[in-house]
């Protein structure tokens, strides 16, 4: 499918997610996030969004990017189900994390698959990451990549030691973290793509910003919409997890946004944001 410029994401949406998840793809997404983790997401009902939209809709299962996580133990809430057993080894846990999505999403591939963090210690991640790589072999998965992954180093030891380069990287880019523009920088320089979460909730004093207004005033668009352009084109692919069916046909917007008369503005956002 073509590059995706906007990923649906399902974090905190417990059982609205199957509705919510058939309003976006309807509405116009076509990528969607997700994680085998009970804790904060509901693979399961991502799924079942899936299937309504193949019996009900007309879609097949290569219209549409899924991607999902391997959640280490530690970010697991233990009195709830686990997708695998926590006193097998690493390879073992992901291997059975992959069945129990492969299960809930209804489908014989991923086309994502993160590690939904660094482990706790690198040689485990390293350990993690070639069972990914060998995933990616085998054909169950497409792309690999990682999550809250906010050391450069990390990545390069990937590399280095574990076969290759991630393929995604998905990171809060928002001004509490100065927008991670190390990783980010990383990512756009090595052809990765940039997934952000927090974007728009995590920046209000950006949003909020003269230049950002003056950008949303000329254009006629939202303050959110100029954030969503301005990331879409330098190398970053956001995560829109909205609940607001007016606010998803707005973010697919910004894809038609043409920003090229406000250049000058658009330059005074991204100093704010690399500085």
């Amino acid at each position: 499918m073509a590059a995706t410029k906007i990923i649906y994401g399902t974090a905190w949406k417990k059982e609205r997610t199957t509705a919510l998840v058939v309003s976006a793809v309807l509405h116009g997404f076509r990528a969607i996030d997700t994680a085998c983790q009970p804790k904060h997401y509901r693979e399961d009902l991502v799924g079942a969004a899936l299937q309504t939209l193949y019996d009900a809709h007309g879609f097949k299962r290569e219209d549409l990017y899924i991607q999902t996580k391997y959640t280490p133990i530690g970010g697991q809430d233990q009195s709830q189900p686990l997708p695998y057993d926590p006193r097998a080894d690493i390879p073992e846990q992901i291997q059975a994390s992959v069945q129990t999505s492969l299960k809930n999403l209804r489908t014989s591939y991923l086309d994502g698959l993160l590690l939904h963090s660094p482990l706790g210690s690198i040689a485990q991640t390293v350990t993690a990451w070639r069972t990914l790589v060998s995933l990616q072999a085998s054909g169950v998965v497409h792309k690999i990549g990682v999550s809250n992954t906010y050391d450069v180093a990390i990545l390069e030891t990937l590399e280095r030691e574990g076969g290759r380069r991630p393929d995604v990287v998905q990171n809060r880019w928002f001004e509490g973290n100065q927008w991670n523009n190390d990783v980010w920088a990383y990512c756009v320089k090595h052809g990765i793509q940039y997934q952000s979460f927090w974007t728009l909730s995590g920046s209000p004093s950006l949003l909020s910003h003269p230049a950002m207004r003056a950008i949303s005033s000329a254009k006629g668009c939202t303050d959110a919409q100029v954030l969503f352009k301005i990331a879409q084109t330098h190398g970053v692919t956001p995560l829109c997890g909205t609940t607001n069916e007016q606010h998803m046909d707005e973010a697919l917007a910004v894809e038609k946004l043409d920003f090229s008369d406000v250049q000058p503005l658009v330059g005074d956002v991204l100093r704010i944001i690399r500085d």
